[in-house]
């Protein structure tokens, strides 16, 4: 018989499950072992899913999962597993969206009792040990689910509603309509604009009345639906969450980066845990809005932002960790109750700490403390726990000025010295613990943010750090000569194989499409953005993945499981946007770029498939799928195609840097007929795509051609020229067609 008698996490590589190796708690993995003791001792398997930056995770763990009455229970009347779902998207999927069907609700910790068969009959979220404000007792919840167990008539009705509970999370996650529809055309654009529109707080900026989350998804719907209709209320509603997320307490001012999201309508006190997914999407949302306001803050913002990950984030040998802890020690000589403050420590202030920082690193006055202290909203009071500040931007420069009686010059002067010496005294505080696990999907993201930060900030740092992860990963976690749970692709060959997570040299876990997708896409941004072959080659193995694992062309939708992986309750499609974009909706618009790039039109088919199979789930809530619904418009309109055969002169590359050109292909190519058939035989290819076919460069020296729509210019040696020519063919002429500011 599987034996569950000793907690089994110390064999882990997760560092979230690792935190729990030391509990009483007989913790098992997900794995066969633990499923078959469940079933072979016949009791329920109590199923706790968080990740290691969870405030709330830490909390249970503390009031429940430490305390030996509650292990003892655990222990003596249920299989207990811990789930990392950094590590395990597909079961978190399963499971919160059980809770969110069940309650109306999720989050994390998600706690959820299973049949031994993996059926969900009881579902949760944090509780605490013992009753309290109307929430149950863990302790009382574990007797009475035991009780109820052993009860015949009980168990039946039990076992009945977990059948009912797993019926309808198939319905929810697996299944698709009857037939498809009618793809979104190039309308359903401002249909979806208009939506986030009338969701957005205009006095706070963002969305919701409550907890504020980063959109970015809807940001980019909105920045590229002002760019095709001049509605400049859109772009208002983007530039207002942008300067929210940048000013407030989302953003860290002192380290850059930024945290999981805000618990208050202002965007003032966030949950301070910072994710590489945020940190990754959110500066592609600032790029977009700097290229279309020319506001150098925002491109400031990205620059800080880059710079954390690559001080804070970083792998030595190029790739990035998952998170930073919401949590860290207490500070000495924080009295009463801000001594047994955790959450935040690191990041929030008192007056008479920012003082003592400044005073105690030299050089600066009480008008230097002064200053910082209205700049950032340090008050008295304070607007955290135990009177703490959050850093917010409180004050503008001319604002200080005005109160100081000093110039704008020396205000900033002061502020800048002053705030290198916080952020000094700051490294000296107990730092929040890292969670060092690599993992593939969300290196894709950074990658694609980095390379296209290259891009638009012109500074090839950015790329050097993207080629760096997207190297890091190529050669940790991907396997050219495996195939795939036996999946071949159109040649007959090996698919290739990618695991999701990498953590102290051990590669683990099959990757999810989220994995295949965000990494995808991260190496086609590399490609652009350098021009190496390598990376485009990178990009159309993992696309090719895509199509022939996780495509199911008699459903017409990709799932987020590969065909032949292990088999849950339901097999999740993720078509909605959550903390991370839709792995669907990156997916698809991920083929529709690379369709020019090979000699059939499979790629296009399953974008557009997966596009036409939601159509009515699109159409009746884009809100919900902003990822989605940009995959649906860049194959209602066809996104322009810039073709540069030849080197990319710094003159081009400064108009690119400037100007908005949302869903825009950069396919650089050699510019003679020899040179590229150096790179089809790096892919593999009989012969120049498309994309390239006919485009050498002429007269010499690099040429571009641009296409839209299946129709393309003449070749010429002036980009701005080219767009020109691409702007008359844009959908929509009322908004900036050539993207300048």
């Amino acid at each position: 018989m599987p034996t569950v008698d000793r907690n089994r996490l110390d064999e882990a590589a997760s560092p979230y499950l690792e935190q729990h190796a030391d509990n009483p708690v007989n913790w098992q993995p997900w794995d066969d072992e633990a499923l078959a003791a469940a079933r072979e001792q016949d009791v329920p398997v109590f199923l706790s899913i968080g990740y290691s930056a969870c405030h709330w995770c830490h909390v249970m763990e503390e009031e429940s999962f430490e305390d030996p009455e509650v292990a003892e229970l655990l222990n003596g009347s249920f299989v207990p597993i811990k789930v990392d779902r950094e590590e395990r998207p597909d079961i978190d999927s399963l499971y919160i969206t059980v809770c969110q069907l069940v309650r109306g609700q999720a989050g994390w910790p998600l706690s959820v009792f299973l049949t031994p068969d993996g059926e969900p009959f009881y579902v949760g979220t944090y509780f605490p040990k013992e009753a309290r404000r109307g929430q149950p007792g863990f302790l009382q919840l574990l007797r009475d689910i035991r009780e109820n167990w052993t009860d015949p008539e009980e168990r039946g009705e039990i076992e009945e509603r977990a059948a009912q509970w797993a019926a309808a999370a198939r319905g929810e996650l697996e299944e698709v309509p009857d037939a498809p529809g009618e793809p979104p055309d190039a309308e359903f654009l401002d249909a979806a604009a208009s939506s986030a529109l009338r969701a957005a707080d205009r006095e706070h900026g963002g969305f919701g009345r409550d907890q504020k989350f980063p959109q970015p998804g809807r940001l980019h719907v909105l920045l590229r639906a002002h760019d095709r209709t001049g509605r400049e209320d859109y772009r208002s509603v983007a530039t207002e969450t942008l300067d929210a997320m940048a000013n407030r307490g989302l953003y860290d001012h002192l380290g850059g980066g930024f945290h999981r999201y805000c618990t208050d309508r202002s965007w003032t006190v966030p949950h301070f845990e910072k994710m590489l997914y945020d940190n990754a999407e959110i500066p592609r949302a600032f790029l977009a809005g700097y290229q279309v306001t020319g506001d150098e803050r925002y491109a400031t913002v990205v620059r800080e932002t880059f710079a954390f990950l690559d001080r804070e984030l970083r792998h030595p040998d190029g790739g990035f960790y998952a998170t930073l802890d919401a949590r860290s020690p207490p500070l000495d000589g924080r009295a009463g109750e801000a001594a047994e403050v955790e959450e935040g420590a690191f990041y929030a202030w008192s007056p008479d700490e920012v003082a003592a920082a400044l005073e105690g690193h030299g050089g600066h006055d009480a008008l230097d403390a002064d200053l910082v202290r209205e700049r950032f909203g340090v008050t008295e009071p304070g607007d955290f726990e135990a009177g703490l500040s959050v850093l917010t931007r409180a004050a503008s420069v001319p604002e200080l000025a005005t109160a100081f009686d000093l110039d704008e010059t020396a205000v900033r002067e002061r502020l800048d010295a002053a705030t290198t010496t916080l952020r000094a005294a700051r490294e000296e505080r107990p730092r929040p613990r890292r969670d060092e696990k690599v993992l593939a999907g969300w290196n894709g993201l950074a990658v694609a943010a980095l390379a296209e930060g290259a891009l638009v900030l012109g500074d090839d740092r950015w790329a050097d750090l993207a080629t760096d992860a997207l190297e890091f990963i190529h050669e940790r976690l991907w396997d050219p000569d495996a195939d795939l749970d036996g999946v071949e692709t159109d040649a007959g060959g090996p698919t290739g194989r990618l695991q999701r997570r990498w953590k102290d040299g051990d590669a683990g876990i099959e990757g999810y499409l989220e994995d295949y997708a965000f990494l995808g896409r991260g190496a086609l941004a590399c490609y652009e953005a350098t021009g190496d072959v390598e990376h485009l080659a990178f990009a159309l193995d993992l696309a090719r993945c895509i199509e022939a694992a996780f495509w199911d062309a008699d459903r017409g939708t990709l799932y987020f499981t590969p065909a032949g992986g292990e088999s849950l309750v339901a097999r999740p499609q993720e078509l909605g946007d959550s903390s991370t974009p839709s792995s669907a909706g990156v997916a698809a618009r991920l083929l529709a770029d690379l369709d020019g790039f090979v000699p059939h039109d499979r790629f296009r088919d399953v974008a557009e498939g997966v596009v036409s199979t939601h159509a009515s789930t699109l159409e009746s809530n884009p809100l919900k799928h902003p990822t989605l619904t940009l995959a649906a418009d860049d194959i209602a309109v066809e996104p322009l195609e810039l073709t540069i055969a030849g080197d990319l002169p710094d003159a081009w590359r400064e108009t690119l840097a400037r100007t908005y050109l949302p869903g825009r292909l950069l396919a650089r190519r050699p510019g003679t007929a020899a040179a590229l058939g150096g790179w089809l035989d790096e892919l593999g290819l009989a012969g120049a795509p498309p994309v390239w076919a006919g485009r050498e460069a002429r007269d010499g020296g690099p040429t571009v051609y641009a296409c839209r729509s299946r129709t393309c210019s003449p070749p010429t040696d002036d980009l701005g020229e080219a767009l020109e020519w691409a702007a008359d063919l844009a959908p929509g002429s009322q908004g900036t067609p050539d993207g300048e500011r």
